[in-house]
């Protein structure tokens, strides 16, 4: 209210809602991204430009609503259509072209050298070096041609300095129990069921729930009940290797079930912060046989052990620029290589991994039937958390929990996290590929980070045969779906659509040809505010709407039952 002179208090002006808050709120409601990157698009003919905002592309709700929305309901979308596949998703790859036979046979002309010369001992070290310089030229051609892959996969000439791969044996250990392995079809489709009663066929798949093992008694809201007993150690290192661990438990599935099972899953935290998966498989395979390989997989490090600490503190090494290496700061003794450390851990007869990570005995399996409501209610489940970070998945409403996650950030602060993690400086030993100014407990790997809790693999892991479509062949068709509701042709000059239906020059510019795009700086006098393109999209988004929405309209008024 205001007072007595006209005047409002400053306590009534703070409790006003902000313009441009509200702008914010209403562009997340409309689809709008509240962040939008400006770009300049030149024509290259004319030479004028204009500015054209694209999406952010953020994942994470907390900095884009509208972004985060519309990746989740792709997902969601790629996630349904390749479940319940009933026909093998075929890809036949293209004939090569002219150009590309020829960059691989150039490139087999100078590798053929390349190995007579270094075979014969005549040439000099400067001479195969071009060579090596020629052929990851031509490797680059061949790549930029068009071609999937390398030529030559692991060749040392098309790497040179590369490092041998490091083969250790493939033999189980003794405490995981064999797997049974079934001759492999080249099938992705799974299995149909017959009902002899009706004679109607299913064709089910199956919903599997992973976790990690336990840690210690935990209460309800995922806190321990000891904190002075729960193994944070193992905690974090299990999440900084549980991606491994979901590659192994994949391999497994597919020798055991014979077939090349696909998936579509998904990662979050559990109420105790350990990560589990959630895993749309297709096809079915028995409960049995999935707890055998839950209980048959694990992955095991072999990286030196980060047990006993050897510097902290202000007693750090010290890096030398002129070596290249970091020595021990009192002696001035340069610390072992990564090579080096794991050279002693390859000669070691005893040695044993840095870590075993494995799955926890609950094992959750469900069968799904294509169209059924609970097909629909677990896609749900498995992109509920997608748009949220790992940290925020789970909300902290009590102290305990907030020490819980902080007793966890504190374990994984000096853990090592890659063979590059800084961590490595505190146990002695030097990071893979050292550089100066590297500090035990300050890695800048995402898995340090408090809001990935140790886990710094993606999020969502699907099959490459899963839907036959990558997420950006999903984008156009659902580009597709709204300029034939519009009836826009795709394939129409994007000038023709000035003033059209779309009323986006963003739209109408996704077909366009014959320009250039670069980033626009937001202090270039022809890129606006932020807060008026907000706007500007806003009004766009609405306009868009409306004309959908009439389009819709008049496509339902026009079927034949209807009209009649």
């Amino acid at each position: 209210m205001p007072t007595p002179t006209g005047k409002t208090t400053r306590a009534e002006r703070m409790a006003q809602p902000l313009a441009r808050e509200v702008a914010e709120q209403l562009a997340a409601d409309k689809g709008v991204c509240i962040r939008p990157v400006a770009l300049r698009r030149t024509d290259l003919a004319t030479g004028a430009s204009e500015i054209v905002d694209v999406p952010c592309g953020s994942t994470l709700e907390s900095r884009c609503p509208a972004c985060a929305r519309r990746k989740r309901s792709i997902r969601r979308t790629q996630c349904e259509e390749g479940w319940h596949l009933d026909q093998e998703p075929t890809v036949t790859p293209d004939e090569p072209t002219q150009v590309q036979r020829a960059w691989v046979e150039q490139r087999a002309v100078v590798t053929a050298e390349r190995d007579r010369l270094a075979e014969t001992g005549t040439a000099s070290a400067e001479e195969l070096a071009a060579l090596d310089a020629a052929i990851a030229d031509l490797d680059y051609e061949i790549s930029a041609s068009g071609l999937r892959g390398s030529v030559a996969p692991g060749s040392s000439a098309s790497s040179p300095g590369g490092r041998a791969r490091r083969v250790r044996s493939t033999k189980r250990r003794q405490d995981a129990p064999d797997l049974p392995k079934r001759p492999m079809l080249r099938r992705t489709v799974g299995r149909t069921y017959e009902d002899p009663e009706t004679g109607r066929v299913f064709r089910p798949s199956l919903f599997v729930t992973l976790t990690c093992d336990t840690y210690g008694r935990v209460k309800a809201d995922g806190t321990p009940v000891d904190p002075d007993t729960y193994d944070y150690r193992r905690a974090a290192r299990d999440a900084l290797h549980f991606s491994k661990l979901i590659d192994r438990f994949v391999q497994n599935l597919r020798r055991v079930a014979g077939f090349d099972v696909q998936y579509f899953a998904t990662v979050e935290p559990q109420r105790r912060l350990a990560p589990h998966l959630h895993m749309a498989t297709r096809g079915t395979i028995p409960r049995s046989e999935l707890r055998q390989i839950a209980a048959a997989t694990y992955h095991q490090v072999w990286w030196p052990p980060a047990d006993e600490v050897a510097y902290e503190g202000d007693h750090l090494p010290v890096f030398d620029e002129a070596t290249g290496n970091y020595v021990d700061p009192a002696t001035g003794e340069v610390l072992p290589t990564w090579a080096q450390a794991l050279d002693s851990l390859d000669t070691n007869p005893d040695a044993q991994p840095m870590h075993v990570v494995r799955f926890g005995p609950q094992v959750d399996t469900k069968g799904v039937v294509a169209g059924s409501p609970d097909a629909d209610r677990c896609i749900r489940y498995l992109a509920k958390y997608l748009t949220k970070d790992i940290a925020q998945c789970h909300a902290v409403e009590t102290g305990a929990q907030a020490r819980h996650v902080e007793r966890l950030v504190e374990a994984l602060r000096f853990e090592p996290c890659s063979p590059r993690c800084a961590n490595w400086l505190r146990y002695g030993i030097q990071p893979d590929n050292p550089k100066a100014g590297m500090v035990p407990g300050l890695c800048r790997s995402k898995a340090h980070r408090r809001e990935h809790l140790g886990y710094a693999g993606r999020r969502v892991l699907v099959s490459r045969k899963w839907s036959n479509k990558t997420l950006a062949d999903h984008r156009a068709d659902r580009l597709a779906w709204v300029l034939n509701r519009l009836g826009i042709d795709p394939n129409a000059d994007p000038d023709e659509n000035d003033g059209d239906a779309t009323g986006s020059p963003a739209l109408a510019s996704i077909t366009s040809t014959g320009h250039t795009w670069e980033l626009a700086r937001p202090t270039d006098p022809d890129v606006p505010p932020r807060e008026h393109r907000l706007l500007r999209a806003i009004g766009e988004a609405l306009k868009r709407r409306a004309q959908l929405d009439a389009a819709r309209q008049t496509s339902f008024s026009a079927t034949p039952e209807r009209a009649a």
